[in-house]
């Protein structure tokens, strides 16, 4: 291994003795050079060479030459400044380019199967102007065949920078016989077909034979984008007579409707081919007609029409189309800045789309979407337009949209989002007691086990109490406890992570029921278990025992717990990490009562590496060296696979 990098070494000899003669880089700076790439190429050489090594040896490749080529200019200045003819171009001058281009060959034929890796040589290539776009395009695609973007960025290539539009269009075809369910590659292919026909177009209307383009946007911004297509010619020739003038414009006119109609042949053709490959995709029908609406093309208007009805006749059973085909008659996005008596048919039209999908579709997300259009129209979000403004009108939505609430609830559709909605659009509409009747209905049916709506319905019973007084009776404590009982009971542990914490945080200085709780709290985890990670009720409890009562009813209450058949690895490392943080400071009985929990967790998760590791630290940090050394041994010998532990850094 030596042997090649020190021959790899010295082949560079030639390139560094030219740095150094044009005065581009000292001679302190060169041994610096040699000794980052002896390091490099090393590391290439290693058994196994991480992908990484090649990045970072192309990234220090890459910026040095980048230095090398600001120095040159530097020096070039000098030169010029006395008298002296430009500096003539030298090995060094390319040994950077065929040096990161070789280390970028040697890393593809270790990763062939790395696309990032891929497009990143294709994008230096192209940066660059190397000569070898080409050949690495044909090796990726013999590689890849398989990756849609890979055909579409040759494409793009073949199209943008070597202007050659029959190897584009067979790269697209190709790329479509063996990609045939990409979307992309459909969207792009048709995309790249009209702008060639509108090249074509902007090509002759720069020759005076014709006028205007196939696009919708502004014809000279269009041009200003596109000056390479365009040669100067007077605009209009002196002495033309009116009869000339109109058979021109009656020529144009023709040649211009030749142009839209073959437009639209291709658009007709490219679209048939992609609903027949891609029969099931939504989103494809929806790009197909965003591309439509930037184009002039002739029979713009039926085909946009054609594209419609066939996607309504194939995914009118789907709640996003029926959103989508709603907004899309609303505009919302394009409604900015248009007076009120113009955007309510709009908004009444976007209705009418939403009351004949719930005749088709009578599902949760339907009236969801609904909902959340409706929404979007009464408070829009930061940064939104409010469309409506403060006028009478959104008070008639809002109506309506409790109208949709009721009407999910009455057909058996009511979700846990449209119920929680629903109860805080009353309390957005200062409307306590009804949110109050409501979520306590709510939570009486099919969603009593929902814990977003008893949170919710809690908090309102918890402001219901404290409006007029901040200290609760008896009686509301009372009847609070027992509405915190009866959701407790209902949902299991693991998912009641917010309804226990807002009862304990709640309780915390109410002994009585406070004890209440913790009594529930057993009764849950001997029907769920306790957790083995994320969040441990236990563990709460045990953190809010300790902030009330002290380190001593902790050790009582989480030994309580301990007790319980499958306590979960959560609150032996709740409890250890307790004991050890007291052991740090100092307690006496911190060390023991850590080491107990630690062979009562092992008694269990005897097969746990992270365990065993973070026993053996603190034997380490904490105890004696016979401790640690034991236990270091006891692992080994009970672990099934030992290597991850011992492979660990302080191990």
């Amino acid at each position: 291994m030596a042997d090649v990098v020190q021959y790899r070494l010295e082949r560079m000899v030639d390139e560094l003795d030219d740095l150094e003669q044009r005065g581009l880089f000292n001679r302190r700076e060169i041994a610096e050079i040699v000794k980052q790439r002896r390091k490099f190429e090393y590391r290439l050489k290693r058994p196994c060479p991480l992908k990484q090594d090649f990045l970072a040896y192309i990234e220090y490749e890459t910026q040095l030459d980048a230095l090398r080529e600001l120095r040159k200019k530097s020096v070039a200045r000098e030169f010029r400044k006395k008298g002296n003819k430009k500096l003539k171009k030298s090995k060094s001058d390319v040994a950077g380019l065929l040096r990161i281009m070789g280390i970028y060959e040697l890393a593809l034929k270790r990763y062939k199967g790395d696309i990032d890796l891929w497009f990143r040589y294709l994008e230096f290539c192209r940066i660059r102007e190397n000569g070898r776009m080409k050949t690495a395009l044909a090796k990726v695609i013999r590689f890849h065949p398989k990756v849609p973007g890979v055909w579409i960025y040759a494409a793009a290539w073949e199209f943008d920078r070597n202007l050659n539009v029959a190897a584009a269009r067979a790269l697209m075809q190709e790329g479509l016989r063996v990609c045939p369910t990409s979307e992309d590659l459909w969207v792009e292919y048709l995309r790249m077909e009209l702008t060639y026909l509108n090249k074509l177009k902007a090509r002759k209307v720069a020759l005076g034979e014709d006028e205007g383009t196939l696009t919708r946007d502004d014809e000279k911004q269009w041009k200003d984008e596109n000056k390479e297509l365009f040669m100067s010619l007077d605009e209009k020739v002196e002495g033309d007579d009116n009869d000339g003038a109109n058979v021109g414009s009656d020529q144009s006119k023709e040649k211009q409707q030749l142009f839209a109609e073959h437009g639209m042949n291709i658009f007709k053709t490219v679209y048939d081919g992609a609903v027949e490959a891609v029969p099931s995709s939504l989103s494809l029908r929806k790009r197909f007609l965003e591309i439509l609406e930037g184009t002039n093309l002739s029979d713009y208007e039926d085909m946009c029409k054609k594209i419609l009805n066939d996607t309504k006749r194939d995914f009118s059973s789907q709640p996003e189309f029926w959103d989508w085909l709603a907004r899309r008659e609303c505009d919302l996005e394009n409604g900015q800045g248009i007076s009120e008596e113009f955007i309510i048919p709009r908004l009444e039209k976007a209705i009418q789309v939403y009351e004949e999908a719930l005749n088709n579709i009578s599902s949760g997300t339907m009236f969801s979407l609904y909902a959340n259009f409706l929404s979007a129209i009464i408070a829009p979000k930061e940064g939104e337009t409010n469309i409506i403004g403060s006028s009478g009108q959104a008070v008639n939505y809002i109506s309506h949209l409790l109208s949709i609430y009721g009407r999910a609830e009455s057909m058996g559709c009511i979700t846990e989002d449209l119920a929680c909605k629903h109860v805080s659009l009353h309390l957005q509409l200062r409307q306590l007691e009804e949110a109050r009747k409501l979520a306590a209905e709510l939570c009486t049916g099919k969603l009593a086990e929902s814990v977003e709506l008893w949170v919710l319905r809690i908090t309102i019973e918890i402001t219901y109490i404290t409006r007029s007084s901040a200290t609760p009776s008896d009686a509301d404590l009372q009847t609070l406890f027992e509405l915190f009982q009866q959701s407790l009971m209902k949902v299991s542990a693991s998912k009641s992570y917010n309804l226990w914490l807002k009862a304990l945080k709640f309780y915390a200085n109410q002994r009585q029921y406070f004890d209440k709780l913790v009594e529930i709290s057993i009764v849950t985890l001997v029907r769920d278990g306790g957790s083995e990670n994320g969040f441990s009720l236990s563990s709460a409890i045990v953190s809010f025992v300790l902030q009330k009562d002290g380190i001593q009813q902790t050790r009582d209450i989480y030994k309580r717990f301990l007790a319980l058949p499958h306590p979960g690895l959560a609150l032996h490392r709740h409890c250890i990490d307790l004991e050890t943080n007291l052991a740090s400071i100092g307690d006496k009985d911190g060390l023991i009562n850590a080491r107990k929990l630690y062979e009562s967790a092992l008694a269990t998760y005897d097969q746990n590496v992270s365990l065993w590791q973070d026993y053996y630290r603190m034997e380490t940090k904490m105890g004696t060296s016979e401790k640690a050394t034991a236990i270091y041994w006891r692992a080994r010998r009970i672990l099934k696979d030992a290597s991850e532990f011992v492979a660990s850094p302080d191990m």
